[in-house]
């Protein structure tokens, strides 16, 4: 079963602040996010990914 994250739990992770995760789905650098509800949450594995892979983009710059 799919562990689901908040906005506020993937900021943390990121060390960010929850309306710029919120601004980074918008313009599409975040990671992908499920809509229930009133909520959007993040599948775990989704989020794990787009750090690993923010983390080799900042390594290649």
């Amino acid at each position: 079963m799919e562990k689901y994250l908040t906005t506020e739990e993937v900021a943390a992770m990121a060390r960010t602040a929850p309306s710029t995760v919120r601004y980074w789905r918008h313009v599409g650098k975040g990671p992908r996010g499920v809509k229930r509800g009133r909520r959007v949450l993040y599948p775990e594995s989704v989020v794990a990914a787009w750090l690993a892979g923010d983390e080799q983009a900042e390594a290649a710059a």
